[in-house]
């Protein structure tokens, strides 16, 4: 089936939260939601907060999703509930059943589409360059589009504003004094910009400028100035709302009068001066922190509790008589219960544990007072206990304040401030202190004052290592105490709360901030996200989406762990995260980064438009370097600014820089410190104008060519990336284009080290390019020039006027300065590759290709996507029609496979190994890795299930298809070879691999998987088609179930049944590749892949006749089943059917449960096939006459259908006894002598059929001893000798057929006759049936009751309301054996049950044999079980060695169907309840073989 619309599946699993896993999807695409194996027949309930058509989005407003079932049936495997997504965010959903509303839940992502310019064309996220710039340095709105030029001009086509607001007093950019307010700074005198004003900008930018404009929301902290939080002081944590911070508060104020004195001088005779210069001065701060500072201000006051206070409390409750009657109890703990309002010794203890832990020996003073002795020395452990924990506290503590001395002072890295000053504190404040200082103790005095206390606001920052989804500044965390924040001392930390009756002003003040933003921009930057509360973010951007529906989103996260970022993005419905080039430490790494971050391999698999969703990373912003790190010209060199700005450009995802950068400004521009404004642009400036640049300004010439370069490659869908290490400092970038096949090539040579003092290889590795070169889009690379040396000007900010880019663009091989020589070779019949030799490129250069296919290759790429389009639309783009395609080309394959018949189908897609070198070939192997497991589509299909959705270009699979034909040509050859409508088939794939063979070898992977997957969906649809309207109208289950007919029924080069007779009508013919004459070529089933598949091995009577009904007759394969069943008729001797029918002339007649399996067959064919009785008409070839006849020719003997059957029935009444012919090793190598001999029955007093010895297994559990060290050589591990149970059922299911046949008039015979005591003796069917009928559960089920009159056994009973597996077994034991064979009975005969017996019983084979996929063949209570089967193993072990446990435990799959249909059979007659109960088990059981069948076998 073709899809154009992308559609992705969720599979639903119990218990499985999803918050950690990215699943981003784009607008347009569908999401289903579908039902795992754990909730299969589960009640689920999918519910979503994505928003009802027409309704606006509500974070916490859930509906329930519809569930659809494509099928209309009870099996609702398919139903799926979906979503259209049409809406960017960020949207959570969940599922629950039964009375838990939430047992599994996540998150989905889906991206905005941007729009742009006049036209409001569609932006791809991919196709985003931007640039940030500080707000501040753009000086007047009216002079902005002048500076702003600059970055039109050089190619971007975003720009990034830090926030427009106004400005705290420390003029960092993030620190914003109002929210609402635009900064002041940008209305010129005489006038006052608005928002507006800025909006008429954006839109203009937009519009004419083909630009779109984000800035920064700020939400987790203020300017310390901010006025709105004088007035407001509740919107920040101050020592009112958030007493916890108090010791803090305290240490803060302590460290702040030590700072001053430290600058006056005070300690310097103590060995610190206001220059820190050493370890000495470290040192020395450290021995005044504990010698002066910590116990000045005794911080363990504020953990500890008033011991004496305590004590007489406690005392007091003693003398009014409230002690604790009870004995002590050590496991209550006294503990401290801090003080909310956290005072110097305001913690108490709870008194009742007290009461319970110190109990008097009396009511004397005296023992009250001892007793209160013992609380008290424990009070004081307590008080020691805390006074340990406050200095672990401030160790910490000293340590941080070290450490930021080192960096602000000491280090090479840090800033160097200098001398210790009241402008400068030693450490910065944590908290504002809004009033006049006087000392220590008279700020102190001030914590007691609630209105002056509430203005104490605790500043913002970052911590290190810390957990971001904890609020460092809630109660709980000691991160303020600890001193281990980077504060931030111009900004206070908001307090929002939970929700926003916590802080009304606040959440109404920032979302009155939120909207003027997403009114006027497009998108916004969430500053410091990672610090942001989580709910807040949530709210805000809610708000946001409100206003600006594809709101862009980005963010830079600084969590550490791609799981926790993923939290952020989900939440949030963040578009983008922030990556850095700066990051890299080499040009590997920063090459690594551009693979990671976008893109596919290149020559990856098209995936089809419906598949599972999977997780995914975030969509990234790779910049070269942010706003706010250190200069790259700092750490690297001036000239690696344009290669290392070359391989971002070519990372496949949005990229961008920040302004400065592309200029070379040799230093960070600071969003605290600057102040100057940026250039503007002027196409004529001179290199040594500071206040203007352009093109030959710094890199931007390179940087506008690389920037439409990196438009172009995601606008026209370069999707694909390869990054290859040419050498360590040169990084070649291939983005690739999967439909044109054209890609562009960027090599890079980085100059992380100074080339002017860092010597660099001469020799340049060369460049091998496949395919043509069509041109060099740009070569370029930075130059001195002659423009006198740098100097900081003070109005603006300028770059290294001495250093600029020469660069060519467009322009062909032999016009290049770095390329030296080119030379072509040729690596197969189509591919081409191009040696480039390089002799100028040096470190900081940049040579960028365009190469194409070779025109032929081009012409033969685009044929071949012709004819795949009638797979997929995908490959519509890229193609063109070939008038000189072969004929077999000129049709759809649909209309050459409709002419194929399903045992052709088994040719096509399936036959394994065996299979195939009967017919003289074999499946293909991969040197190196192994055989595919078919010869078939379906051996490449499973492979390529696994490769594909990975991308796995690198498995020996796909290394084989690059490395040459044989694969391909197997597949072709292999058809042809075949003949009829195969050989059409075959020749399709010859014609369509003529063209495969002649594209790029690196391109035969993905286009074999395109031809290989469009002709196995076709061949699927069409055997669908030939099958039965309950398979073509059935779920994706079922008709993954009917696969299995393809797959087992064929025909091989030798016939597997013997002929039917000539006068049968409609058999199929051919003639014999070996005799060269007619033979009859009819279907047969395999007994088992691969190894009984072929030869006499490969048709077994009971494994046929077990299998037909559901391979054959379910899947309407009439015809094909009427002639299995008449070919085992024509071999039926002595009564009974064969097991291994060895094409009947070496047949076994060693079973007694084939033949009653063969009647239940043609009882089944004549319920499902229309006119189904007719065979009973049928001629059926006798092989066999009589039992001592010799092999007859087809047709010699005739009889109808009903004859062959009347013999079964009669020759099992009269008693079957014979030895098996030729018995001995010849035939069984392992068989004892007595095994031989062959003894099947009806039990006259029960009418039971019985049979079997101990020597012997006539039945399915048929595992023959093979060990001689274990001697159970020769031993049947369950001969079931005796009445079988399900051999029972079937035989009570035909008697009762026969009798309806005969009254029906439809089968001649009322009964049989036989020879008794020299007297004829007929018994009627309806008797017969009778007979069984009274005796069955009499016998067979092992009551309750241990005083059962019935149970001649009850010493060897060990569970009781179970059925036997047996009855009459020379081993009586094995009679009560619990196996999962009294379900087959079940399903064959249901009258013999009672209800609530069979239930019972049902039950407990669900608990004791029902496993994830088949049933256990033994009870695992049984001292014999063993569910661990290996045939190769012989050991001394009697009961497993050479696999004798195969039926004594191991799972077995096929009696879990009867099982399931005895289950249902009964819960029907049980009531509404249990029959639901039941149809989750049947569902529940089945979805494990459907994702079984998804996972490992049929994989699509």
């Amino acid at each position: 089936m073709l899809h154009s619309k992308q559609i992705r599946v969720l599979v639903l699993s119990d218990m499985e939260k999803l918050e950690r896993a990215l699943f981003r999807l784009d607008q347009g695409y569908e999401l289903q939601f579908r039902l795992g194996p754990t909730l299969q027949g589960k009640n689920v309930n999918v519910y979503t907060n994505y928003p009802v058509k027409g309704e606006p989005f509500d974070r916490q407003k859930f509906h329930l999703l519809e569930w659809i079932n494509p099928t209309g049936r009870e099996d609702d495997s398919d139903k799926f509930c979906k979503l259209d997504l049409q809406v960017a965010g960020s949207y959570q959903y969940y599922f629950g059943h039964g009375d838990k509303e939430k047992n599994g839940s996540g998150y989905i992502v889906v991206d905005p589409v941007l729009r742009v310019g006049a036209d409001n064309h569609v932006f791809p996220l991919d196709c985003i360059t931007i640039q940030t710039y500080l707000a501040k340095c753009l000086g007047p709105l009216d002079e902005w589009p002048d500076r702003l030029l600059v970055a039109k001009e050089s190619g971007y086509n975003m720009v990034h504003f830090t926030p427009l607001q106004k400005l705290g007093l420390s003029r960092s950019c993030y620190s914003l004094a109002d929210q609402l307010e635009l900064n002041p700074e940008f209305s010129p005198p005489g006038k006052q910009y608005t928002w507006t004003d800025v909006g008429n900008l954006v839109e203009t930018m937009k519009k004419e400028w083909n630009m779109l404009c984000i800035t920064d929301v700020v939400y987790n902290h203020t300017a310390a100035n901010s006025k709105w939080m004088q007035d407001h002081p509740e919107c920040g944590y101050n020592l009112v709302n958030s007493p916890h911070l108090k010791p803090a508060w305290v240490l803060d104020r302590a460290l702040w009068h030590f700072s001053c004195e430290v600058a006056d001088g005070k300690h310097t005779s103590a060995g610190l001066p206001p220059l820190m210069q050493g370890d000495r001065h470290l040192a020395a701060i450290r021995a005044i922190l504990w010698q002066e500072v910590f116990p000045s201000i005794k911080l363990w006051e504020f953990f500890q509790v008033d011991v004496e206070k305590a004590v007489q409390q406690f005392r007091t409750l003693l003398q009014s008589g409230k002690a604790a009657k009870c004995k002590a109890d050590s496991k209550q703990q006294l503990r401290i219960i801090q003080d909310p309002q956290f005072r110097r010794y305001g913690n108490t203890v709870d008194m009742n544990t007290a009461l319970i832990s110190f109990v008097p020996h009396g009511d004397s003073a005296s023992a009250i007072e001892e007793c209160c002795t013992w609380l008290r020395n424990r009070l004081k452990e307590i008080n020691d206990e805390q006074f340990k924990d406050m200095q672990c506290h401030q160790e910490q503590a000293a340590n941080c304040i070290v450490g930021n001395v080192v960096y602000e002072r000491i280090a090479d890295h840090g800033p160097k401030l200098g001398p210790v000053s009241h402008k400068d504190p030693m450490v910065t404040r944590y908290f504002t202190f809004p009033f006049e200082e006087t000392s220590l103790e008279g700020d102190l005095q001030l914590m007691h004052q609630l209105d002056k206390a509430c203005h104490f606001l605790a500043h913002n920052g970052w911590v290190m290592g810390d957990d971001p989804l904890r609020n460092f500044a809630e109660p709980g965390s000691n991160v303020y105490l600890r001193r281990e924040l980077v504060c931030w001392g111009d900004s206070v930390k908001l307090r929002y709360g939970s929700k926003p009756e916590d802080s009304p002003y606040l959440w109404a003040h920032m979302k009155k901030y939120t909207e003027i933003t997403a009114k006027h921009f497009c998108g916004v930057r969430l500053d410091n996200c990672h610090s942001t509360p989580l709910h807040v973010a949530e709210y805000m951007l809610d708000t946001a989406r409100a206003l600006r529906p594809d709101l862009y989103v980005v963010a830079e996260l600084f969590t550490g762990s791609e799981d926790l970022d993923n939290v952020f993005v989900n939440k949030l419905g963040i578009s983008s995260l922030i990556r850095e080039a700066m990051s890299a430490g080499d040009s590997h790494e920063e090459g690594r980064l551009v693979y990671r971050f976008g893109g596919e391999p290149v020559g990856a698999f098209v995936q089809p438009s419906l598949r599972p969703l999977v997780p995914g990373i975030a969509h990234a912003m790779f910049l070269d370097v942010t706003h706010d790190n250190e200069c790259p010209i700092q750490v690297r060199s001036v000239y690696d600014s344009l290669p290392s700005s070359a391989i971002v450009s070519m990372a496949c995802c949005a990229t961008g820089s920040t302004r400065g950068y592309d200029e070379l400004v040799p230093h960070q521009i600071s969003v605290v410190k600057e102040e100057r404004l940026y250039p503007k642009w002027n196409p004529q400036t001179r290199p040594s104008s500071p206040g203007e640049v352009n093109l030959q300004s710094g890199i931007i010439a390179g940087k506008l060519a690389l920037n439409r370069l990196h438009q172009e490659l995601a606008a026209k869908g370069f999707m694909q990336v390869y990054v290859d290490q040419v050498d360590e400092d040169i990084v070649a970038v291939t983005r690739h284009c999967p439909s044109t096949h054209q890609s562009v090539v960027a090599v890079s040579r980085t100059a992380f080290r100074n080339p002017k003092i860092t010597h660099y290889r001469d020799d340049v590795p060369p460049m091998f390019i496949p395919g043509k070169i069509e041109e060099i889009v740009l070569e370029a690379r930075t130059v001195e020039r002659s423009a006198g040396p740098y100097r900081k000007d003070g109005e603006s900010i300028n770059g290294l006027p001495e250093y600029t880019v020469e660069i060519k663009e467009h322009i062909q091989l032999d016009e290049s300065s770095i390329v030296k020589q080119v030379s072509m070779t040729s690596k197969g019949r189509s591919e081409f590759v191009q040696e480039i030799s390089l002799e100028n490129l040096t470190p900081g250069s940049v040579i960028v290709f365009r190469v194409s296919l070779d025109q032929k290759a081009q012409e033969i790429v685009s044929s071949l996507r012709s004819h795949l389009t009638q797979f997929s639309p995908h490959y519509k783009s890229g193609s063109l029609p070939d008038d000189k395609a072969p004929a077999v080309l000129k049709m759809p394959l649909t209309s050459i496979m409709s002419k194929l018949t399903l045992a052709d189908m088994n040719v096509l897609l399936f036959r394994c190994d065996a299979e195939e070198q009967e017919d003289g070939g074999g499946c293909y192997s991969i040197p190196s890795w192994m055989a595919l497991k078919y010869g078939g589509l379906q051996g490449l299909i499973s492979v390529l299930a696994e490769t594909r959705p990975k991308n796995d270009l690198g498995h020996p699979f796909c290394d084989n298809l690059r490395q040459g034909d044989w694969m391909i040509d197997y597949v072709s050859n292999r058809l042809v070879s075949r003949g009829g409508s195969l050989t059409e088939v075959g020749r399709w794939f010859q014609a369509m691999f003529d063209y495969l063979k002649h594209v790029p070898r690196y391109l035969i992977p993905c286009y074999f998987d395109a031809i290989i997957v469009g002709a196995y969906s076709t061949a699927l649809d069409e055997t669908f088609k030939k099958m039965s309207s309950f398979v073509q109208n059935g779920s994706t289950f079922v008709k993954l179930l009917a696969v299995g007919s393809v797959q087992m029924c064929g025909v091989g080069r030798f016939p597997a049944l013997p002929p039917l007779s000539p006068a049968l009508q409609d058999v199929p013919y051919r003639i014999s590749d070996v005799t060269k004459e007619k033979e009859q070529c009819c279907v047969s089933l395999a007994a088992g892949l691969p190894h009984f598949s072929s030869g006499i091995f490969r048709s077994w009577g009971r494994d046929t006749f077990i299998a037909l009904r559901g391979v054959m007759l379910i899947t309407g394969r009439h015809l094909e089943a009427r002639n299995v069943i008449l070919a085992f008729a024509g071999t039926l001797r002595h009564g009974l059917i064969p097991n291994l029918l060895g094409q009947g002339v070496s047949a076994r007649f060693n079973c007694r449960d084939a033949v009653w399996w063969w009647l239940q067959c043609i009882q089944d064919y004549c319920v499902c096939v229309p006119s189904g009785t007719d065979i009973l008409t049928c001629p059926v070839s006798r092989m066999y006459p009589t039992d001592n006849s010799q092999p007859q020719a087809a047709g010699a003997v005739d009889q109808p259908l009903c004859d062959v059957i009347q013999e079964a029935m009669q020759s099992h009444m009269q008693g079957i006894e014979f030895r098996e012919r030729n018995a001995g090793p010849q035939i069984d190598r392992n068989m004892r002598d007595e095994g031989f001999n062959i003894v099947a029955k009806v039990d006259r007093e029960t009418g039971f059929v019985s049979g079997g010895n101990r020597f012997n297994c006539g039945t399915w559990m048929d595992k023959m001893g093979e060990s001689e060290r274990a001697r159970n050589k020769g031993i049947p591990a369950t001969p079931r000798d005796g009445s079988a149970v399900e051999i029972v059922g079937l035989s009570k299911s035909a008697v009762r057929w026969l009798a309806e046949l005969h009254k029906q008039g439809l089968y001649p015979y009322a009964g049989v006759t036989i020879n008794a005591d020299c007297k004829q003796l007929s018994v009627s069917y309806e008797d017969w049936n009778n007979q069984i009928q009274a005796n069955f559960e009499k016998l067979f089920y092992v009551s309750r009751d241990p005083a059962d009159p019935n149970e001649k056994h009850p010493e060897l009973v060990h569970k009781r309301g179970i059925y036997k597996d047996s009855f009459g077994a020379s081993s009586p034991w094995c009679d009560y054996q619990l196996r999962p064979n009294f379900p087959i009975a079940i399903v064959v005969a249901p009258e013999m049950f009672t209800v609530e017996k069979a239930w019972e019983a049902l039950e407990i084979v669900e608990k004791k044999l029902l496993g994830p996929l088949g049933m256990k063949t033994l009870d695992p209570d049984d001292m014999v079980y063993c569910g661990d089967y290996d045939n190769a193993l012989d050991n001394d072990n009697y009961n497993t060695a050479k696999g004798f446990n195969y039926h004594q435990g191991p799972e077995w799959i096929w009696p879990v169907g009867y099982f399931l249909r005895a289950k249902i059979h009964f819960a029907r007659k049980l009531g509404k309840d249990t029959y639901d109960r039941t149809v989750y088990l049947v569902k529940n059981v089945l979805s494990q073989h459907y994702v079984h069948l998804e996972r490992y076998v049929f994989n699509k």
